[in-house]
């Protein structure tokens, strides 16, 4: 009898114990996998994936701080600096990563994130810095990584962006950008590993803010080199700029986004740069298809990834599903891939029906 009593409080307990302890366990396994903390020194190692521009450009800062670099990249001929390692060997670059750094643009991010998943993703943070939507999807960047990763990994990333040419950041010219994530910490830690005397790194918890103003701007920029390639002038640029503005606040507030993150660093900031340095790819195709080539031609010229090219018909279609205007986007697209006549519709844009300003608000 005395045995039987004892059995069935013991499975009381245990039942009490497991009822009560698993709900915290898996909260605490969330929370790790959401802070995903790092310890910042010079043996630390980081994992860049994407030899582009940028990618190859944040590589090299980094490894020229000290830090043990190393760039995963298909492409050859590429240097470096300092600790820099570059590898075509996906494991080996983020094996035991402290931090992986992805810049592999917004076409390849999801590719990337399942090769991660079966090399085995190291606990480390994610830091996005591609700028784009995702064409099939229409999920900007985080979103991407949320649907392939799950939610709780998504809450552990960052997103590095704001008005950075990558040549200018080369130069060691003074350069300011934000760094989005949803924890204290990792705002902190990421600031402190990118930051130097030249490049100035500012936190912010507007993580899908952040990535809405890099993916948008490269649209508005297509459509002011346009103008400025058929000799428009600045007035005509300044409108395009300013309605450009409008289309990124509406697209973030119907994503929730705060005001401040698109008229900050990540939004506006981004936005001027890309719209007036001749720098800019974005620009680049635009003043190109100014002096009459096709989009191909235009693009086989510049020979790299042209984001606003593939992200006006994602914004076009957010817009639209969403019942949002978004003119700017939709002229760039007619020009693109309806073929519409650059002058005729530029100016239709710019000297249309007398109508009230848009008001979305600073």
């Amino acid at each position: 009898m005395k045995i039987l009593l004892l059995s069935r409080m013991l499975r009381i307990i245990l039942k009490n114990v497991c009822k009560n302890l698993f709900p915290f366990l898996i909260k605490s396994i969330s929370a790790y996998n959401a802070s995903r903390v790092m310890i910042i020194g010079v043996n630390m190692k980081i994992a860049c994936l994407g030899a582009g521009a940028w990618g190859s450009c944040l590589a090299n800062l980094l490894a020229g701080k000290g830090y043990r670099v190393f760039l995963w990249t298909k492409r050859k001929g590429i240097s470096g600096k300092g600790s820099l390692v570059i590898t075509d060997d996906l494991r080996e670059a983020t094996r035991g990563a402290d931090l992986i750094v992805e810049s592999v643009t917004s076409s390849g991010l999801r590719e990337c994130l399942h090769r991660l998943h079966d090399a085995g993703i190291p606990k480390a943070p994610l830091i996005l810095t591609s700028k784009g939507i995702e064409r099939e999807t229409l999920l900007f960047l985080p979103e991407v990584v949320a649907d392939v990763s799950g939610d709780d990994y998504a809450r552990g990333i960052g997103y590095l962006s704001g008005p950075s040419l990558a040549c200018e950041v080369r130069e060691e010219m003074p350069t300011s950008v934000t760094v989005a994530a949803h924890t204290d910490s990792l705002r902190k830690e990421v600031a402190r590993l990118f930051s130097t005397p030249y490049f100035s790194v500012y936190p912010s918890d507007d993580v899908l803010g952040t990535a809405i103003g890099g993916a948008m701007k490269n649209i508005v920029a297509i459509a002011c080199a346009i103008s400025d390639g058929l000799g428009f002038g600045c007035n005509a640029k300044a409108t395009l700029m300013t309605r450009g503005l409008d289309e990124i606040r509406a697209l973030g507030a119907m994503k929730g986004c705060r005001r401040e993150t698109l008229t900050g660093l990540a939004g506006m900031g981004d936005l001027f740069a890309t719209c007036l340095s001749t720098a800019s790819r974005n620009y680049r195709f635009g003043r190109l298809l100014a002096r009459g080539l096709t989009p191909r031609e235009a693009h086989e010229e510049i020979g790299m990834v042209v984001e606003g090219v593939k992200t006006c018909v994602s914004a076009l279609e957010i817009g639209r599903k969403a019942g949002i205007a978004t003119p700017v986007t939709e002229t760039v697209y007619s020009i693109i891939y309806g073929r519409a006549e650059p002058k005729e519709r530029l100016k239709a844009l710019l000297v249309g029906a007398i109508r009230k300003e848009p008001a979305y608000g600073l």
